[in-house]
């Protein structure tokens, strides 16, 4: 048995608890702020096989460079100077090759699917009582011929690698969307995914793991390590010190800065995306991404979330009116019927996402650190990936053999 700290409660810091305890060991999770908000809880809930091109796809800085001076578009990279970003910008760059693109594609295709069996795993079990966990898919709805051949060549790598995919047309869309006019084409239907409600899972998932022994130190912020050669020796906290066998870094957007103060180079980026619930029945029972809009839409426990936006403006909570109302507004172009309230709009929420440059998280050992692990930078798919990793970085800390190979997730390799 090992004692371990991990550094951010989100839900990749969560599920690392969660399996870490399952074998034994002794954990104590640490969180800035009081893990009742953030992007582990305002994402589109998806679990994702299906999203198997990382988001430093060719042509994306190109995007980014068009939409730099339009804050309401959905990628949106604020012009500021800032020395990490310029980096991070050159090796997402980098990062934006068809030949690099090709070599993601089947981790990301591995890593989802183990994620999506030890969701279920954790539904099985009971440990988290009752939970939301459907797999009825994920549309993909397009209005022009140009995202459909876009979302085509998707689909046809999916297909190639075992992913349930078939194709809809209006009639048939109807059929599995009877409740709601659907202002679209067609529809890419991805069988292979699942979703549930970050909202329920994350209190559950967090009682449980205080109920197991888990100790969970919420409004404590790192600030400091004592590195003594080669090891971590203490956490130094607003609030306490704490010796650990093992570290775990899980902080999410926060990792980057908490790496510099043990001189690693982790180039991360904050990524936020916005949410807009909808407490009252909106007829959608199916999750779709609207492709022209660039947003999700998932019909969760209670309410409809609608989701979206990629913001590379550092770390800060500022919520910019203009892009909460262009997701609604993709919303109902997609959803003609669909009324979303001022009042909706107005309790709009964000979260920032850590995105490493290639699109791929950081798990695995750090060469600097032996007692150190990285488990961050999940980008678009901190919730879809959170319990792969958190099972992974605890057969990491458990030497034993992983699930999967993680090599092209290592937390040093080279941009």
């Amino acid at each position: 048995m090992k004692s371990v700290v991990i550094i951010g409660g989100g839900i990749v810091g969560l599920s690392t608890a969660y399996f870490l305890q399952k074998e034994g060991h002794q954990v104590t999770v640490i969180d800035k702020s009081d893990i009742t908000s953030g992007a582990s809880f305002v994402n589109a809930g998806y679990i994702t096989p299906s999203h198997i091109i990382p988001l430093a796809a060719p042509g994306m800085i190109t995007m980014g460079l068009k939409m730099m001076f339009n804050s309401a578009s959905p990628f949106y990279m604020k012009p500021r100077w800032d020395t990490d970003f310029f980096r991070w910008s050159w090796y997402f760059h980098k990062s934006s090759t068809h030949e690099k693109v090709a070599k993601a594609i089947p981790v990301i295709k591995d890593i989802n699917i183990l994620s999506r069996e030890l969701f279920e795993g954790i539904k099985a079990s009971g440990d988290l009582g009752d939970f939301q966990l459907e797999r009825k898919g994920l549309l993909m709805l397009y209005k022009t011929n140009a995202s459909y051949e876009h979302e085509m060549e998707v689909a046809q790598k999916a297909s190639f690698l075992g992913l349930e995919v078939t194709e809809l047309n209006q009639s048939q869309l109807k059929v599995i969307e009877p409740n709601i006019q659907v202002d679209a084409k067609g529809a890419i239907h991805y069988e292979c995914d699942g979703h549930t409600t970050p909202t329920e899972v994350m209190p559950k998932l967090l009682k449980h793991l205080k109920a197991t022994g888990v100790e969970v130190k919420t409004n404590e912020e790192v600030l400091d390590m004592k590195i003594n050669g080669q090891k971590i020796q203490y956490i130094q906290t607003t609030n306490n010190r704490y010796n650990a066998d093992e570290v775990v870094l899980a902080a999410g957007s926060w990792s980057g800065r908490l790496s510099k103060k043990m001189n690693l180079r982790l180039p991360l980026q904050a990524g936020k995306g916005y949410r807009i619930n909808v407490p009252r029945p909106t007829g959608i029972g199916m999750p779709a991404i609207l492709m022209e809009a660039k947003m999700a839409v998932t019909p969760m426990k209670g309410f409809t979330r609608f989701a979206g936006t990629m913001e590379f403006s550092g770390i800060n909570k500022t919520i910019r009116k203009e892009r909460v109302l262009a997701i609604a507004k993709g919303a109902t172009s997609f959803y003609p019927d669909l009324e979303i309230l001022p009042e909706e709009i107005e309790a709009a929420q964000t979260g920032l996402r850590p995105v490493s440059p290639d699109g791929l998280p950081y798990i695995g050992r750090s060469s600097t650190y032996q007692n150190l692990t990285v488990a961050t930078g999940h980008a678009m798919m901190g919730w879809s990936l959170g319990p792969a990793t958190g099972k992974l970085v605890s057969e990491v800390i458990g030497e034993k053999k992983t699930s999967m190979d993680i090599s092209a997730f290592r937390p040093d390799r080279k941009f």
